[in-house]
């Protein structure tokens, strides 16, 4: 990996140096220009890594490129009040997911992340979409609080945050019922939004250009070893969310029973099948769905079609990486043709992604283990959860990778080297095979996860966090982020977006020995431009706050 050690294009410069332009000087400045005019003599190390550059801003293309500072010539927030400052550039369609700058050690789960944030592939939805969020953290973790069961919900199928909302698609499978969209409003209270069709599942969820799509479906119940649905009206189509209880119909994918996903890729919107036979479709701007070509299988059994399943599906890398159903693959689509990249040790599915310290991670059946992406037909074991079977939806919240399985509905945290702690059981319920932890979700600083079959969701707060839910604008913006008091704030262009309060008890301290790292962290690497990124040792005011011209 490249390794420069810069002495013009960052510095950082001694609080004296801003003494004119700052009423209230930071204790760290990096200009991140390569300009004689922020040319002075440096007070710390700085180097690039990976394909990292840096001219009129610096510009991070891809995972495993970001600006590191050693812990030494960091600022030490430790419990004080302090406040981060940049101006950040997201490019248009996808934009980027990854953080601004973190100082964060995983192994003491203590530091720091300032982030942009896109969850996709938690099983088969987009959680999330390009969100700000702000997270500080010395290894605390809250109890688990049950938010109760949506409806009749067996399950949640599938959860996404938009406009500052909690969205639940169910699966209810008994008779004359439909699968249905919940929103959990401000008083913890489930908030019926309809049933887009007559199908007994609200499959998937993704956010784009500011609207909610859900995609519904026949779930076959007895695939999680329970009675079959008495409801047999097939799904397979996609709806739009107009409002409370009205669904816009944005049509039927052909030979589709249930979508198996949804992601926004090159600022698309792309849907899979659930069940035979393969599909995978783009939504067009004119409101028409383009059928796309599958994955192959290199040597399909005689009599079998070639054709292999795309399942739950994310973006990473410029690429749009897809799970399937159908040997346990992994495969990467450019937007023209598909490339496999290898199947994950005798797995037959593959089910779920993550994108944890710059890394793409996937879930697995049955081997119950979650593997790494160290490139085409190469895939790092990195370990099983407990004894289960299955794992599902995976996130990463504040710093931390977590997990759901099956068959016991188990949450567990990544501890590095291939090992994983348990945190709880989330499903108790008796009498049944399998029991699911199914797919996640991140609001207001907690880690949401649905389960099957007692349909009850269930949430978790590491640490503090604030979180701007709404997708990020593209171009050249202001962001501050601020730790004050007992609060955590977040501004864009001036304006504060979200606050949080942080939990009581004992402090969250920050002192760290982990590096500080600009355009990387523990939510992955940003692909995007940073300019004039700086950190104060107090909490600015608004007025302070106000973009420099």
């Amino acid at each position: 990996m490249l390794l420069r050690t810069l002495t013009a294009a960052l510095l950082l410069l001694p609080t004296t140096a801003l003494a004119q332009s700052d009423s209230a000087p930071p204790s760290a400045y990096w200009p991140l220009r390569d300009s004689p005019a922020n040319t002075l003599q440096p007070a710390a190390p700085v180097t690039l890594r990976g394909k990292a550059t840096v001219t009129d801003a610096a510009d991070f293309p891809e995972s495993g490129s970001w600006i590191e500072i050693p812990a030494s010539h960091a600022p030490d927030p430790g419990t004080a009040d302090f406040t981060i400052t940049a101006k950040v550039h997201c490019p248009p369609n996808d934009g980027p997911s990854g953080d601004i700058v973190s100082q964060y050690d995983p192994a003491t789960r203590r530091g720091f992340h300032l982030t942009l944030k896109t969850a996709s592939g938690v099983t088969s939805s987009q959680a999330s979409l390009r969100q700000l969020h702000f997270g500080i953290d010395d290894n605390q973790l809250s109890p688990w609080t049950d938010h109760g069961r949506p409806g009749n919900a067996l399950l949640g199928f599938a959860m996404a945050v938009h406009n500052n909302t909690l969205f639940v698609g169910t699966c209810e499978p008994d008779a004359g019922q439909s699968g249905r969209v919940y929103r959990l409003d401000a008083n913890g209270q489930w908030i019926d939004c309809g049933a887009p069709d007559q199908s007994n599942s609200v499959t998937a969820m993704a956010e784009l250009a500011g609207q909610l799509y859900v995609g519904t479906g026949k779930y076959r119940v007895a695939g999680s070893s329970l009675p079959e649905s008495p409801n047999t009206s097939p799904g397979g189509r996609v709806f739009r969310r107009i409002a409370d209880d009205r669904w816009e119909d944005c049509g039927q994918l052909p030979g589709v029973e249930a979508i198996g996903g949804l992601a926004v890729f090159q600022g698309r919107l792309h849907a899979s099948s659930l069940y035979k036979p393969a599909g995978f479709f783009r939504l067009e701007e004119n409101g028409s769905w383009t059928a796309l070509p599958v994955p192959q299988a290199t040597a399909p059994d005689p009599g079998t079609s070639a054709d292999r399943r795309v399942e739950a599906m994310t973006v990473w890398e410029g690429a749009l990486y897809a799970g399937s159903y159908d040997g346990g693959y992994v495969y990467r689509w450019d937007g023209t043709s598909w490339t496999d990249l290898g199947r994950l040790g005798d797995n037959t599915q593959t089910y779920s992604f993550a994108q944890y310290d710059g890394q793409l991670h996937v879930g697995t059946w049955p081997s119950g283990r979650v593997y790494r992406y160290a490139g085409p037909q190469q895939w790092v074991d990195c370990g099983r959860l407990g004894e289960e079977l299955e794992v599902m939806g995976m996130l990463v919240h504040n710093g931390r990778l977590l997990a759901g399985t099956l068959p016991l509905a188990e949450m567990y945290q990544y501890e590095g080297t291939a090992k994983w702690q348990k945190l709880t059981q989330l499903d108790r319920t008796p009498d049944v095979k399998y029991r699911r932890a199914w797919t996640l979700a991140e609001l207001h600083g907690r880690l949401y996860c649905s389960t099957l079959p007692s349909g009850h969701i269930w949430s978790v707060q590491a640490g503090a966090s604030v979180q701007h839910h709404a997708a990020f604008p593209d171009g050249w913006h202001d962001i501050a982020a601020v730790r004050t008091g007992k609060q955590l704030l977040l501004y864009i262009d001036g304006k504060q977006v979200a606050k949080a309060d942080i939990p009581g008890g004992r402090p969250i301290d920050l002192h760290s020995t982990a590096p500080l790292r600009i355009g990387a962290g523990m939510n992955g690497s940003l692909n995007g431009r940073l300019r004039d990124l700086r950190i104060y040792p107090r909490a600015l005011t608004a007025t302070e706050l106000q973009p420099r011209q």
